[in-house]
């Protein structure tokens, strides 16, 4: 019934269920089984003589369903393959997002890892672009990263580039972000003054990691909400639109669901926000081992493609986590 409804976006009448040819039960029991279901509170209707439509206790018993069944296993027609995104995690963030969008036809949001009292200098990585020029990567362990260019008046030794990378990575891997102790090994007595002063000049790279942003909500498709597809299902459009544009709200919110494993849904009356109520969230947590980093979804009305949702923000948070994975391994 909810398939029907989901498809058609009209009232289902006991009818048209009896008449499929996958109903075995006659017309009478349809209508017994419809009134029970009604009165369980999973079906209502828009007046006496119309058909059924799910409420949110009946799009919950669904979503339920479905998730129990193999129906949100298959592939989605999207590319959410982050493999060949720049080492940058604000692109890696916009990419999925704008990849779950044009997938799902809803608005995408997702959040980036962020940044706490606990964040340490995970990797450093000192590279030779030109003879006179280097570029420094530092790489905390919620993911933030810096990234600065430096350019100096004259070559320098590519033996040096490559000793101030090991010796940075070594020096500085596992300290926490904007910890005192940076300053101190940058400032290491036993170094020579060609040393000293090449690793003093990179270390301003460092500040910059401390200064980094903290988790970030990005959005994408919120014109897709105003399209002519799902403007009837969504009485509250104005009301959403100012929700979603409370990027806070919607940032703490998402936080909320770090504790939970796999793909969350909130239906309606049970979105955490009061404004988002006549939506559903689809989403699904990303990250690294046993540890959630943040979270991708989708906002939609009640009467979704929940199959496609459910698969596809999970493609989105399995591809997150791998890309994660990547960035640590790789730099």
């Amino acid at each position: 019934m909810v398939d029907a409804y989901l498809a058609s976006a009209k009232p289902v009448p006991s009818k048209e269920i009896a008449e499929a040819t996958e109903v075995e039960w006659g017309p009478s029991t349809v209508r017994a089984e419809l009134a029970a279901l009604e009165a369980a509170g999973y079906l209502t209707h828009p007046h006496t003589s119309a058909g059924r439509v799910p409420t949110d206790s009946g799009y919950r018993c669904f979503v339920d369903l479905l998730m129990e069944s193999e129906a949100v296993a298959v592939e989605t027609p999207a590319e959410l393959e982050l493999s060949r995104l720049r080492r940058e995690v604000d692109e890696a963030m916009r990419e999925t997002t704008a990849a779950l969008a044009a997938v799902t036809d809803l608005v995408a949001m997702a959040t980036a890892p962020q940044q706490s009292l606990a964040a340490t200098i995970h990797r450093v990585e000192v590279l030779q672009l030109t003879p006179a020029k280097v570029v420094v990567i530092a790489i905390a362990s919620t993911g933030d990263v810096a990234r600065r260019v430096f350019e100096f008046d004259r070559p320098l030794d590519p033996g040096l580039v490559a000793w101030a990378s090991s010796y940075l990575n070594e020096s500085l891997s596992g300290l926490g972000v904007g910890a005192r102790m940076i300053s101190t090994r940058l400032a290491d007595p036993e170094l020579d003054r060609v040393e000293a002063e090449f690793v003093a000049t990179l270390g301003a790279a460092f500040t910059e990691l401390e200064s980094a942003p903290a988790s970030e909500l990005y959005l994408d498709g919120t014109s897709r909400l105003l399209s002519d597809a799902h403007l009837p299902d969504l009485p509250r459009a104005d009301q959403l639109m100012t929700a979603l544009e409370r990027r806070a709200d919607v940032l703490q919110m998402l936080r909320s669901s770090l504790a939970e494993r796999s793909v969350f849904l909130w239906i309606g009356a049970e979105n955490p926000q009061p404004d988002l109520r006549s939506v559903s969230i689809v989403g699904a947590n990303y990250g690294l081992g046993h540890r959630n980093l943040g979270a991708v979804g989708v906002v939609g009305p009640l009467r979704m493609d929940y199959a496609t949702a459910i698969a596809s923000v999970r493609i989105a948070a399995r591809e997150l986590s791998r890309y994660f994975e990547t960035l640590y391994d790789e730099n």
